[in-house]
């Protein structure tokens, strides 16, 4: 343990941010780094508790209490090798992970957890500044070549770990950049992209191989793919948008919040506007817009409007408003359902709860207004159902709706149909997570395309763990960790 009393004599002091008038005017990374001294107080305030429950909240399985104390006697070269012992990397974690562990922190039984993100965050960063991240090679090749499909998270993490296997991968993304929803969902301003493309050229020294702008199914068969390779890994995330099938969807102006986000970040690579915006251009300069769907998602939308210079932003959500305190006694320490306020909320949005959209209007062909109705959830034999509230109808002045209610799973036209691996009763990959094998031959599936719209931790862990699991199919045992 670091400081016995630590938690008892200093105060939790997070990461603070650009103010919202200086960062909404570009798209960079807002937020600023601890300094040394200050990761190192903050690391003080772990418990090192005889059950860390921060293990509990952690999906990619952090040793944080160990590298907590390291921190503490800086020692941050060792605390580094202890994070990556985990996870391939933390860099992305510690900028875009909700961090379930501090909900799970003992401290955030009085709302003080240790500040486990941004320590996690500094740790790496420091790693990279100080040129202690080096390529890791394996010392010997097996021969056995591997395709996965999607860059990804899940993608990312299995072929890394498959390279220092000593296997050779071969990962295919359909787009013209590596990184799936990391490059072409995440904002900017959470993430920037020169994080991606420096574990890249890392990955790519490690032995693996990046092919994009191939889209497996119609550009290249899975048949095709198991002719040229051992085994297959099916990494390709969970990219089919929730629609909204009301009257006037089809107005000009409506759009899925995956249409909108990765036009910007294309903008921001520096794509001309032709190739970032192919079917048009969608900007919420100077337009009234109005997101549908309460999540992450949601709020990437309205951090990107505020930046277009949108005249309004309010975000719509079907369920009720959460409390703005969880009661501890009864969540902790599981994720709390509780009212959430992003630095995108902070820098300009009204939020409605508990509404519903009945339909679009517009005129010429364009969307002008979303009409909308209050609801209230009611228990019917236990379960939770919706009723419109008589006579709540109302109207919004809209010029551009953003549907961000989430995803139901793979796209299954290509490569999924293809494979011929049944699919799970929510529409994903069936495979369990002890093998992560899928019910055709030599194809194993990990990461959203497996267990469906989830976290970037999950998919970091998904795919250490399947690339273990194919290890194990290929040599008869393996030695990566699980």
């Amino acid at each position: 343990m670091g400081k016995p009393t630590g938690f008892l004599e200093i105060e939790r002091k997070d990461r603070s941010y650009e103010k919202p008038a200086t960062r909404t005017a570009n798209y960079g990374e807002f937020t600023h780094r601890p300094t040394p001294a200050e990761a190192t107080q903050q690391a003080a305030r772990c418990m090192d508790c005889g059950i860390p429950f921060c293990h509990n909240g952690c999906p990619v399985n952090n040793l944080i209490p160990d590298w907590n104390n390291l921190v503490y006697r800086d020692q941050w070269k060792t605390a580094l090798e202890t994070l990556h012992s985990t996870n391939n990397f933390p860099e992305f974690t510690g900028r875009i992970c909700p961090a379930p562990c501090e909900a799970a922190c003992v401290l955030n039984i009085d709302d003080n957890p240790v500040t486990i993100k941004s320590i996690e965050c500094e740790i790496v960063d420091r790693g990279w500044d100080e040129g202690w991240i080096k390529p890791q090679m394996s010392e010997r090749g097996t021969g056995k070549r591997i395709a996965v499909v999607g860059s990804g998270p899940a993608g990312l993490a299995c072929a890394q770990q498959l390279a220092r296997a000593g296997h050779a991968p071969t990962v295919f993304e359909k787009s013209d950049r590596v990184g799936g929803l990391l490059r072409y969902g995440i904002p900017d301003f959470k993430m920037e992209k020169h994080l991606i493309d420096r574990r890249m050229r890392q990955m790519e020294s490690e032995g693996v191989i990046f092919r994009t702008g191939i889209h497996v199914g119609p550009d290249v068969s899975i048949t095709r793919l198991l002719d040229d390779y051992a085994v297959l890994v099916l990494a390709g995330g969970a990219e089919q948008p929730r629609d909204l099938p009301v009257p006037g969807r089809d107005l000009a102006g409506v759009h899925f919040a995956m249409e909108f986000l990765p036009q910007q970040n294309r903008r921001v690579a520096g794509d001309p506007e032709k190739k970032a915006a192919p079917a048009g251009t969608i900007t919420a300069k100077g337009k009234h817009v109005v997101v549908i769907g309460g999540g992450d998602t949601g709020s990437d939308c309205i951090g990107t409007s505020n930046r277009h210079g949108a005249a309004s932003v309010t975000q719509l959500e079907i369920m009720p408003q959460p409390p703005v305190r969880e009661n501890k006694a009864l969540t902790w320490p599981d994720w709390p359902l509780k009212l959430r306020t992003s630095s995108s909320h902070e820098e300009g949005a009204a939020r409605d709860f508990a509404v519903v959209t009945k339909r679009f209007v517009g005129d010429s062909g364009k969307v002008g207004a979303v009409v909308c109705a209050r609801v209230e959830w009611v228990s019917v034999n236990g379960r939770m159902e919706m009723r419109e509230v008589a006579g709540s109808e109302f109207e919004l002045k809209a010029d551009l709706v953003l549907l961000a209610m989430g995803f139901t799973g793979s796209i299954v036209p290509g490569a999924v149909a293809q494979s011929g691996a049944a699919l799970d009763a929510r529409g994903s990959v069936a495979a369990n997570t002890l093998t992560y094998k899928t019910s055709a031959d030599r194809i194993f599936a990990c990461g959203d395309m497996r267990r469906g719209q989830s976290l970037v931790v999950w998919a970091i862990r998904e795919g250490r763990q399947c690339a273990r699991s194919v290890d194990e199919y290929l040599m008869g045992r393996s030695e990566l960790p699980r």
